[in-house]
């Protein structure tokens, strides 16, 4: 029937969707603060004047201390990393960050990678993602989201400001005052303590091992290799990244100490 149905042209072949790859190392353990901090928007939702409100929320996984609960004017690399470098200061740096598989946490370049993930891997974070379709991956997270929505986005306030003050006192309710039955009844702010990884004031240059090649990736995403141009992706432009040899023709490409999952074939002789 399939088949009649593609000859007689009733059947319209649907365009293949490109998918993020999936992450494929295990998620790390929440077991102490700044082990797994959690990051993700809320959905989006207009005030009663119509603006629209993208909330971004960070917790730390261990303590679930809600380290920002902030609204942003737009959700791209710029305006959330000057969010999350704003945490990063204030509280310091994690171990690893999990997150969706959403822009601008992720992207359909090498590793599923993005210029924000990037970012992080060079402050040495380690940038972890769910499983497509499995939200209970980042279960604690989700379950505040259902909280703040109740309470700080039904029904919505009448502008951005007064919306963002909304904000601003769930945070300090969330963490301050409401007990946790998992934290054996402690509030997350009783339980949290920031991080002994202050943020660097620069980040400085990769360092490899003389085991590795090391090449820079240019604005396109390519690096030159015997004098001919190797694709890698567009969002490590700028960055030196490191080329471990497997055997003549194969490579693991190393982003300082991370390496990728995928290889590189048929490298110029």
């Amino acid at each position: 029937m399939g088949a009649l149905l593609k000859r007689e042209g009733l059947v319209v072949p649907r365009r293949k969707r490109l998918r993020t790859a999936p992450y494929t190392q295990p998620l790390g353990h929440a077991d102490a603060p700044n082990r797994v901090w959690c990051a993700d928007f809320k959905g989006w939702f207009h005030t009663s004047d119509g603006q629209r409100i993208d909330p971004l929320t960070i917790s730390d996984a261990h303590s679930r201390y809600l380290l920002r609960c902030q609204g942003v004017g737009k959700t791209d690399s710029e305006h959330v990393r000057a969010i999350f470098e704003a945490a990063f200061r204030e509280y310091g740096l994690p171990e690893a960050i999990r997150t969706d598989n959403g822009a601008p946490f992720a992207s359909r370049a090498v590793n599923g990678l993005s210029r924000l993930a990037v970012w992080w891997m060079k402050l040495g974070i380690v940038p972890e993602r769910i499983a497509a379709g499995h939200p209970e991956q980042n279960g604690r997270h989700e379950r505040m989201h259902r909280t703040l929505k109740q309470e700080a986005a039904m029904p919505p306030a009448r502008n951005r400001r007064t919306q963002q003050r909304a904000l601003d006192h769930f945070r300090q309710e969330y963490n301050q005052v409401r007990p946790h039955e998992a934290l054996q009844m402690n509030t997350p702010a009783s339980v949290y303590v920031p991080s002994a990884r202050s943020f660097p004031a620069r980040v400085g240059e990769a360092e490899y091992p003389e085991t590795m090649a090391v090449r820079k990736v240019q604005q396109h995403g390519h690096f030159r290799w015997n004098k001919q141009e190797v694709f890698v992706s567009e969002v490590l432009w700028g960055e030196r990244v490191g080329l471990l040899p497997v055997d003549d023709r194969w490579f693991t490409i190393y982003l300082r100490s991370f390496p990728s999952h995928d290889w590189i074939a048929g490298m110029p002789a």
